[in-house]
C-alpha cells in the first residue's frame, strides 16, 4: 500500500508531501490544478521515462520519493530479497532527475537501474487511465488473474513439476545422443584423451607429494650438512651439549641430599637430557634418509612437468587430474551405453508428455469454466457502468504443440471486449476509447478483487463520459474495490467523490509570480463544500450545499460523519 508521496521541484510543484490511507481515496480539484502532475510523478517513480522538462524552472533537479507498506504484498518482498535491497522497514523508492535529463534511481537507499523501479513497481501499483500503462493488457497478467480467480494453483504446481521432469529428460537425451556424427566424434575424442591419461596414470595427491620430494631433493646437501653440524655440537663432539648436560645432572644428584633444591634442578636436567636424546635420534634418522640422488631429482622434475603439462592441456589444476581421469571413464561409458539408456529415457519422456497433456487438459477445462464465469460477471458489470450492450469474453485456446509446452500449460489466454452492441469482440488492447478501457478495467478489477495481487490501484478519470446514476454506480464499484485494495481515483464527478472513504483536494495557490500545487485532506464540512463546487461550479447556493450533504449521507461509509456536520 502507498503510504506517502514526496515531490520536490517537479513541474510546477516546489515541494509537496501527501499521505495516503487504506480504502478508496478521491482526488479532486479544478482542471489544471495538478492532479495529472501527481500521477505523472508517481509514474516516473515507477520507472517511467524522464526528461529535463520534468524539472521545475530554475531548479537543478527534481526529486520524487514514496514509502510503501508491503505487508499485503509478499511478491514485492520476495523481489526485494532476490535483488538484495530488502529492508525490515517500509519499502522506500526514490528518483532524482537532473536539469540535463539524467536520472538516478534508489530502492531502500541502494542505487539501482531505472528498470528495477519498473519491475518492482509492477508489484506495487497498477494505474488505469488513458495515458498510463495497464497491467490488464499484458497476457501474463491476464492468465494470472484467470488462474487466481479459478483457484488453479495446485493444478499449476502439478503441471510445473511434470514439465520440469519432461524438460530434464529431453536435456539428458540431447546431451547423450545429439547428432549421431557428433556422438561418434565426441567418443573418439574422449578415447584419445583417455589414452593419454592412462599412459600418464595420475594418482591422488601425487602432485603435492612430488612437490614435497622435489623440495627435499633439491636441498639435500644443505639438509645433510645441517644434520651433521648439529649432531657434532650436540652429541659427537668432545664438549658436546649431551656430555655437559649429563655431567651437570650427575653433579647435582651427588649433592641432592645436602639441599633438596639441587634434587629438583637435577630432575629438570635429566628431563632435558631425555628430550635432547630424542632430538638427536630424529636428526640421525633424517641424515640416514637424506642422500644426494641426481637421478631421482631429475625423474621428479620430469614427472611434475608431465602432470602440469597435461593439466594445462585440459585447463585444470594438476591436483584435479585423477578426478578428471575418472570422469572421462564415466563419460565414455555413458556414450558407449547410450543406446540402452536412450530407450529408457525416450520411454520416460513419452510417459511424462502423456501425463503433462492430461494435466494440461484438466487445467484447460478448469480455465474455460472460470473464463465463462468471469466473462458473464464482467459483462454484467459493464452494463451497470454505462456500457449498455457491451460484452466481455475471456478466450482460452489450447495450442498444445510439442514445441509450445510450457510450465503454464498449453493455453493462450486473451481478454476480448465489445464496448458497443453490434461490434465484434476485439482484444482489450485494441479498445479505442481510454475512458471505456478504464471502465472495463474497473469492471474486471471489481469482479476479481479478491484475486488481484497488486495492492494499490489508481483510476484516472474512469468516469469520463458518464454521469447521473452510472456515475454513482462507478463510485460504488470503486468503493467496493476499496474494501480489498487501496484505491486512488482522480475524478471530476461529485457522485464518485461522495463514495470515497477519504477525500484529497488538489489546488493551485498563486503567490506573486509563482504558482504552487497543494494537496489537502478534507474534513467532512470541507468535503461538502468541495462536492458542492463539483456540482454547481463557481456559484454555490444553499440548495447545492444541501444536495452535496445529501450525497454524503447516502454514501454508507460516511453517513455518520456527514450527519454529525449538521450539529
Amino acid at each position: 500500500m502507498l503510504l506517502s508521496l514526496h515531490i520536490r521541484d517537479f513541474a510546477i510543484i516546489d515541494e509537496l508531501e501527501v499521505e495516503f490511507s487504506p480504502g478508496m481515496s478521491a482526488l479532486t480539484g479544478e482542471t489544471g490544478a495538478g492532479k495529472s502532475i501527481l500521477l505523472g510523478a508517481l509514474g516516473l517513480l515507477l520507472g517511467g521515462r524522464a526528461d529535463a522538462g520534468s524539472v521545475r524552472h530554475g531548479c537543478e533537479r527534481a526529486e520524487i520519493s514514496a514509502a510503501f507498506d508491503l505487508s499485503s504484498c509478499p511478491a514485492a518482498g520476495d523481489w526485494l530479497l532476490a535483488h538484495d535491497v530488502d529492508s525490515d522497514e517500509d519499502c522506500q523508492l526514490r528518483r532524482v532527475i537532473s536539469r540535463e535529463g539524467r536520472s538516478r534511481a534508489y530502492i531502500n537507499g541502494s542505487t539501482v537501474p531505472v528498470a528495477s523501479l519498473r519491475e518492482l513497481g509492477e508489484h506495487l501499483v497498477d494505474i488505469h487511465g488513458q495515458h498510463e500503462h495497464q497491467s490488464l493488457l499484458r497476457r501474463d497478467l491476464q492468465r494470472q488473474l484467470l488462474d487466481n480467480h479459478g483457484g488453479h494453483a495446485a493444478l499449476l504446481d502439478e503441471l510445473k513439476n511434470i514439465h520440469q521432469d519432461w524438460n530434464d529428460a529431453r536435456a539428458t537425451i540431447r546431451d547423450l545422443v545429439g547428432d549421431d556424427k557428433d556422438r561418434d566424434t565426441r567418443l573418439e575424442f574422449l578415447r584419445f584423451q583417455l589414452q593419454e591419461l592412462d599412459a600418464l596414470a595420475p594418482q591422488p595427491d601425487e602432485s603435492e607429494q612430488l612437490h614435497t620430494e622435489l623440495a627435499r631433493l633439491s636441498n639435500a646437501g644443505q639438509l645433510i650438512e645441517t644434520c651433521r653440524s648439529h649432531l657434532q655440537q650436540l652429541y659427537e663432539g668432545d664438549t658436546s651439549a649431551h656430555d655437559r648436560l649429563g655431567k651437570a645432572a650427575d653433579d647435582l644428584a651427588a649433592v641432592a641430599d645436602l639441599d633438596p633444591a639441587f634434587r629438583e634442578a637435577g630432575e629438570l636436567f635429566n628431563n632435558a637430557l631425555i628430550q635432547l636424546q630424542e632430538g638427536i635420534d630424529q636428526l640421525r634418522d633424517c641424515e640416514e634418509r637424506l642422500e644426494l640422488d641426481p637421478e631421482r631429482l631429475q625423474w621428479v622434475e620430469q614427472r611434475l612437468d608431465a602432470l602440469h603439462g597435461a593439466a594445462r592441456k585440459h585447463r585444470i589444476e594438476a591436483e584435479q587430474l585423477p578426478a578428471f581421469h575418472q570422469r572421462l571413464l564415466a563419460d565414455i561409458a555413458d556414450l558407449e551405453q547410450a543406446d540402452e539408456k536412450l530407450a529408457a529415457l525416450e520411454s520416460r519422456k513419452l510417459e511424462l508428455e502423456s501425463s503433462y497433456r492430461k494435466t494440461a487438459r484438466r487445467l484447460h477445462t478448469r480455465r474455460c469454466k472460470t473464463a465463462a464465469r468471469i466473462s458473464a460477471q464482467v459483462s454484467e458489470a459493464m452494463q451497470a457502468l454505462g456500457m449498455q450492450g457491451g460484452c466481455f469474453e475471456i478466450q482460452v485456446n489450447d495450442n498444445g504443440k510439442p514445441q509450445s509446452l510450457s510450465d503454464q500449460g498449453t493455453d493462450t489466454i486473451e481478454f476480448l471486449v465489445s464496448a458497443n452492441p453490434g461490434q465484434p469482440l476485439k482484444p482489450l488492447s485494441k479498445v479505442a476509447s481510454g475512458g471505456e478501457l478504464s471502465r472495463i478495467s474497473l469492471a474486471i478489477q471489481v469482479v476479481a478483487a479478491h484475486d488481484t495481487v497488486i495492492p494499490t490501484l489508481i483510476f484516472d478519470e474512469v468516469d469520463s463520459g458518464v454521469g447521473g446514476a452510472v456515475a454513482e454506480t462507478v463510485g460504488r464499484q470503486l468503493q467496493a474495490l476499496g474494501a480489498h485494495r487501496q484505491v486512488l481515483c482522480v475524478t471530476h464527478l461529485a457522485q464518485v467523490a461522495a463514495q470515497a472513504h477519504n477525500h484529497l483536494q488538489v489546488r493551485k495557490q498563486r503567490q506573486g509570480n509563482s504558482t504552487r500545487t497543494q494537496v489537502e485532506r478534507l474534513s467532512v464540512q470541507q468535503r461538502i463544500d468541495e462536492i458542492a463546487r463539483m456540482l454547481g461550479g463557481r456559484t454555490i447556493t444553499d440548495s447545492t450545499l444541501q444536495h452535496a450533504q445529501e450525497m454524503l449521507l447516502m454514501a454508507p461509509h460516511s453517513r455518520d460523519d456527514a450527519a454529525a456536520s449538521t450539529h
